[in-house]
């Protein structure tokens, strides 16, 4: 028995060093990666309020009987999220382009010459030694240095993803958190969108614009055996954070 431990030790290190995720895909073996269930955001082991400053609430709020209440667009029911728990679509139409390019030349020519023609008449004894003292050390340095730099990128995604508001703050504002899951064959893709909504940027329709989203944090990833071939190795990410060369 206690050979066996010992044979199965490096395997249970390597379980161990890997963490749950060599675990699930071990499990995953045969069938396509298990989609995430679905569940309350707010109840996620990182999930922690959002705390934004806030303004000063108002001095004379309005009575109860009021047909005027602060935060009421109309006096008809808005079909627009303004609660926890509503829904809301996020769209994300995002086409960046950015070029940089930078060209840099410098030149650099120096001489330095010192010599000791006079000097209260030691000069005579350097005339021993077969040396001219009036060019005793003589320097001359060149440098020349050019450098040419170039970033060319140009980002295009664009998607809808519906989401749920998850916090309301005291200003009005709206956390909103949207995730979705796709599958095909055997590589999932996640689509993850959270972020801070004014009520004001919300349209008729019930959807806002990925760019009216404060703190926006938007994530368009996955994983399969697509993504396990063109990811390198844990152990190769390792040996490239640590050797220094």
């Amino acid at each position: 028995m206690n050979t066996s431990l010992r044979r199965l030790g490096p395997v249970i290190a390597i379980l161990t060093l890997t963490g749950c995720g060599t675990w699930q895909r071990l499990t995953e073996v045969g069938g396509p990666p298990r989609m995430t269930p679905i569940t309350n955001p707010t109840q996620a082991p990182g999930y922690r309020p959002i705390s934004m400053p806030m303004p000063p609430p108002p001095q004379s709020p309005l009575g109860s009987d009021s047909l005027w209440q602060p935060g009421s667009r109309a006096f008809f029911m808005d079909q627009r999220a303004a609660r926890v728990g509503d829904l809301i679509t996020v769209v994300v139409a995002m086409n960046d382009a950015a070029n940089f390019k930078n060209v840099t030349g410098t030149a650099r020519d120096s001489n330095e010459d010192f010599g000791m023609p006079n000097l209260f008449g030691l000069e005579n004894l350097m005339k021993r030694v077969p040396m001219d003292p009036s060019k005793l050390i003589a320097i001359n340095s060149d440098n020349a240095n050019k450098g040419n730099g170039q970033i060319q990128r140009n980002e295009t995604v664009t998607l809808r993803l519906a989401g749920v508001v998850s916090q309301v703050l005291p200003n009005g504002n709206l956390v909103v958190t949207a995730s979705q899951e796709f599958r095909v064959n055997s590589e999932l893709r996640v689509l993850q969108v959270s972020g801070i909504v004014r009520p004001q940027d919300i349209a008729s329709d019930n959807t806002v614009q990925h760019d009216r989203m404060a703190e926006a944090r938007i994530a368009y990833g996955g994983r399969g055996q697509l993504t396990e071939l063109q990811t390198p190795r844990w152990g190769q990410q390792t040996m490239d954070i640590l050797l220094p060369f």
